[in-house]
Parts: C-alpha cells; sequence; structure tokens
C-alpha cells in the first residue's frame, strides 16, 4: 500500500517523498487509517518496523486540521475568507536551543520559536516515552514529517538544563514529546498546560512499566481531558499493559504486526557457555575477529558495563558506554561516533538502548543474558531491522541456563551453539546452578560461637550463644574450674554467664589493678577442685576492692 493513497495532506506527502519512502510497512498500513478516523488503538510492534511514522502522520495531519478549523471558523466571525492555510514559520535563530540537545532537538527548536511573536497556542498533541535517546527520535521524525507545515514542538527530559525548554513551551508547542520523570517537574512548576490535548501517544509502554513510571503517567493522564485520542505501543504486552489499556483506552483496535516476542526473521542467534571468568576473553577474541562492525554489546548492569569498556580499552579496542549515570551530552556524543563510518563498540545497558533507531547494526552481543526473555527479544532488534540480515550472540554461564531455557520458552525456538574460540569456551552446557539465597538464621546449638563472631547461621557480629565450653577470654555455662586463657576468670558454679565475644575481655574477667606499685599477675591463680557449696569463688586477696586512683597528667 502507497503512502500516496492515504487521506493526507499534500505537505505531509512532500515530506515522505523527501525522505525516500513509497510503500508502507504492515504498521503503518493497519494503523494510519485507524488513527486518522480518530479511534483509540494499541499497537504491538518491534522497533525497526516503522512504528513512529506510523503515528507521527496521522497525528500531524489531525493537528493541522484541527488548528484549520479554528482559523476558519476565525475567519468566518470576522468575516474574512476561509481555508487559508498557516505559512511555515522561517527558522529561527537556534543560538538558545544549543544546550537542548542533539542536532535534532536544535532543530526542533526551530519550530518552536519564530522571529515574528505569534499568540501561544495550546498544546494538542502530548507524546511520552520512557528515555530521552527515544524522546529525541520521536523528536526528529515530527520535524521530519512536519517541515513543510507551521507545526511547533517542544521537547521535554532530563540531563540537561530546563531553560530551553521553558522558553519552547512559554512560545507555545502543538506537540510535547516528553520524559514522563521532567514533564512532571514542569507541571509542578507550571509551566505546562494540558487542558487542550487531543491526542495522547504512549511510545514504549511496556518499558514504562518495567521502569517505574506507571504512578507519574497516572499523575500526568489526570491532568488531560478525558475526551481525547489515546494511542499506546509497546512491542510486548504483558498482563499489566492490557489492564492499562483497559483503564486509558475507549473500545481500542488491536494492531499487531507479529506474534508478540518473535525476533526479527533475518537475525541469526547464537550461544556460547562459558565460565564466569572467561567472558570478557571470549569477548575480546569475538570482536578481534569481527572488527570494523558496528556492534552493541548488553550489559546487566551500569557498572558491567564501564568495566568492560576499560578492559576493551586496555585490549586497544575502541568501546563506549551508554547507561544512565553518563551525562546527556556525553550519550549523545557516543551516538554520533556510534553512527560514524569508524563506529567504537557500543556497550549499553537495557533502558539506555531500548528505542535507538540505529541503521545498519550489525552484531548484538548479550554479555549478560537478561533475565526476562521480552528484554532478549528487545536486545536483538537492534539488528536486523528493515529487512537487513544481522548476528545476535549470547554467552551464557552456569547461573544463567535457567535465563536462556526461558527465552527459548518465548520465541519458541532452540538457539543454536556458537562455533569456535575453543579456547575460552565450554565443550557443553553447564549445569544449571541457582544463586545462593541470605537465609535468616537461627539460634545455634550447644557451642560458645558460631562463625565470624555470632550465632551458627546467623547475622555476622552477633554475640554467641550456647551452653558448652568457654572460649578465649572465659569459661563456659556451668563449672567453677573454667580454662580461660588470658584474663580469664573462673565463673561461678550452677550459674548461667554469657560466654564473651574474642577481642576485649569481659568486665568480671579483666586483671585488677594493682596498688602497691608491683605489676598486675598475667592471669589469676586458677584453683583445681569442686566448687565452694556458696557457689563463691575463693578469696584471693583482702576481699576489699581498692579504689581507683585518678591519672594525673603533667600540665607542662
Amino acid at each position: 500500500m502507497k503512502f500516496e493513497t492515504l487521506n493526507i495532506g499534500p505537505a505531509l506527502l512532500r515530506a515522505v517523498a523527501d525522505k525516500g519512502y513509497e510503500i508502507m510497512t504492515p504498521i503503518q498500513a493497519d494503523a494510519i487509517p485507524t488513527i486518522l478516523e480518530g479511534r483509540d488503538l494499541i499497537g504491538c510492534a518491534q522497533t525497526g518496523t516503522g512504528k513512529t511514522a506510523a503515528f507521527a502522520l496521522p497525528t500531524i495531519h489531525r493537528i493541522l486540521s484541527s488548528l484549520q478549523a479554528e482559523r476558519d471558523a476565525t475567519a468566518k466571525a470576522n468575516g474574512q475568507p476561509t481555508g487559508q492555510p498557516e505559512a511555515a514559520e522561517a527558522p529561527a535563530d537556534a543560538r538558545d536551543d544549543r544546550h537542548q540537545g542533539n542536532r535534532a532537538d536544535r532543530r526542533a527548536g526551530r519550530h518552536q520559536t519564530s522571529r515574528r511573536p505569534q499568540a501561544r497556542r495550546k498544546t494538542r498533541c502530548l507524546v511520552l516515552a520512557p528515555t530521552r535517546e527515544l524522546v529525541s527520535q520521536i523528536a526528529a521524525s515530527f520535524v521530519a514529517y512536519g517541515k513543510h507545515t507551521a507545526l511547533r514542538q517542544a521537547v521535554i527530559y532530563g540531563g540537561v538544563g530546563q531553560g530551553p525548554q521553558v522558553k519552547a513551551l512559554q512560545h507555545g508547542a502543538d506537540v510535547i514529546i516528553a520524559t514522563p520523570g521532567r514533564l512532571l517537574d514542569l507541571m509542578n512548576q507550571g509551566h505546562v498546560d494540558l487542558s487542550k490535548i487531543e491526542i495522547l501517544i504512549l511510545d514504549e509502554a511496556d518499558q514504562m512499566l518495567d521502569m517505574g513510571f506507571i504512578p507519574d503517567l497516572k499523575r500526568i493522564i489526570a491532568k488531560v481531558p478525558t475526551e481525547r485520542q489515546t494511542l499506546m505501543f509497546s512491542a510486548t504486552m504483558p498482563p499489566a499493559i492490557r489492564e492499562l489499556a483497559h483503564e486509558w483506552l475507549k473500545f481500542p483496535v488491536s494492531v499487531q504486526t507479529t506474534p508478540v516476542a518473535t525476533p526479527a526473521e533475518k537475525v541469526d542467534q547464537s550461544v556460547y557457555f562459558v565460565a564466569k571468568d572467561g567472558k570478557i576473553r571470549l569477548l575480546e577474541q569475538w570482536l578481534q575477529n569481527t572488527a570494523n562492525s558496528r556492534t552493541i554489546v548488553f550489559s546487566r548492569t551500569k557498572h558491567g558495563a564501564d568495566k568492560i569498556v576499560k578492559y576493551l580499552s586496555q585490549c586497544k579496542i575502541r568501546a563506549a558506554a551508554i547507561h544512565g549515570n553518563k551525562s546527556q551530552n556525553f550519550r549523545e556524543r557516543t551516538l554520533e561516533q556510534f553512527k560514524s563510518s569508524r563506529p567504537p563498540v557500543l556497550v549499553a545497558t537495557d533502558i539506555a538502548a531500548r528505542g535507538l533507531d540505529i541503521k545498519e547494526v550489525s552484531h548484538v552481543v548479550n554479555y549478560d543474558l537478561p533475565e526476562t526473555p521480552e528484554t532478549y527479544v528487545h536486545r536483538i532488534g537492534r539488528t536486523g531491522r528493515a529487512g537487513a540480515e544481522g548476528s545476535a550472540v549470547s554467552f551464557c554461564t552456569a547461573e544463567e541456563i535457567k535465563y536462556l531455557r526461558g527465552i527459548e520458552r518465548l520465541t519458541r525456538r532452540r538457539i543454536e551453539v556458537g562455533q569456535g574460540h575453543d579456547e575460552y569456551t565450554l565443550a557443553a552446557p553447564p549445569a544449571a546452578v541457582d544463586e545462593p539465597r541470605q537465609q535468616r538464621g537461627r539460634r545455634g546449638g550447644p557451642g560458645g560461637g558460631g562463625n565470624r563472631g555470632g550465632r551458627p547461621g546467623g547475622r555476622p557480629g552477633g554475640r554467641p550463644v550456647g551452653n558448652g565450653g568457654g572460649n578465649s577470654n572465659g569459661a563456659g555455662n556451668g563449672g567453677y574450674a573454667g580454662n580461660g586463657t588470658s584474663g580469664g576468670r573462673p565463673t561461678t558454679g550452677g550459674g548461667r554467664r554469657r560466654p564473651t565475644t574474642g577481642g576485649r575481655p569481659a568486665p568480671s574477667a579483666r586483671p585488677k589493678r594493682r596498688t602497691d606499685g608491683k605489676p598486675a599477675d598475667s592471669a589469676p591463680i586458677m584453683l583445681d577442685g569442686p566448687a565452694p557449696a556458696d557457689g563463691k569463688p575463693p578469696a584471693t586477696g583482702s576481699g576489699r576492692r581498692p579504689k581507683r586512683r585518678k591519672k594525673v597528667t603533667s600540665r607542662l
């Protein structure tokens, strides 16, 4: 189905032709007519399927139609001719937007301002996405498809100063494209008015669920009119997303281009079984054999991504990491380098890489297998886009066998074992190993002490509990004739005395200070035989404890 068959304005068709597109993708052919009708829609599609254009083109058309209807109503009331289109604004000086973000955002900034002051327009469309990179990509699409129109947009995300973003909002924006966190901050400051929203778009809804944005989304949507068109797009459809769709959408049309969590057809998948300490050396060797390819390596943690980059740099392999701890400017520079003709190895976490639209990614390496099978599909979706071929390689340790089995159950295919690299790989899959759980300790049995000074199985640093023999600083419970070491003192018979812990003697076991100037004995005299009938220790002196002298120090 060709774009020219769509009922959209000539300015949009011209922009599509400028990008060299003629035939719609399946998600575009199914979604665009439904959105043009004004119906709610829930779409399940992977990245790289033309999903952004599927909602950007009809959204821009509906916004322009709404603005035209308002102009015609005003012109008719003033006795002026109707049907006059709004001229596209001349590009403004982008110096005020130099801190806004990447070049796509600066181009967006030129649509946010004009040399000639105009009345502030109400925002008619709100697009929410989970990451800064995805927001920037969506903004670039709106700029590209709306470049022959007077569309204004504001790009809102964290990690950069909010000054240019507030300025764009003050000038008026037809479309706000934002991450939930920064948008909510600006809403609380009174910079955002959502009272005229006609179209609400939620992109990568499942990732926003995973990142904990749902409470923020609910607060934002509470400020949006209930009479609106709502579009929700997601790569997967877990039950929680379906519940949210039931809450936020009205009789939505469901569009699903491929079965949920189906990997791209032309992605060659393989797995290498490896010991945990052999992963990094296997990665080095694998990258040496695929030099100058555009490769993304996925790490489960930000700290792990940094460690991989450090090791590869020591091996003279150019690499850079993107994750939440990196500044926005650094992430943008890294992505620009990755898109160049001499790209570095890109090491990323799932959150930072989700939704990235980078062309010609040839290889994806799962250095750490993801804990959720759906994430695996998102990862390998970076390669094999738009019908191109790609390769996805996974490293699997004994602790990750359960994740591999979950991936194979979800995708309904067995991942073949990779060939070569025998020096660092295992000949057969290792036996699955469950990660150890830390259990709450119980009171120990007989004996004075547990591990590290605590109860057996208890928390480190706890007091030892038991009924057995004494430790290094005193006697055990019961008999009189304890055999403690230096500083020990016999305990009373028949009574229960708490055994002391290692290191510092108990107060009752410390040697007494001598008052006659003679050195104190290193240990009290230990008597043999049964304890006295009264249970008291024998007298070793006068029976009266001498007064402790105050230590006198010289002031000289």
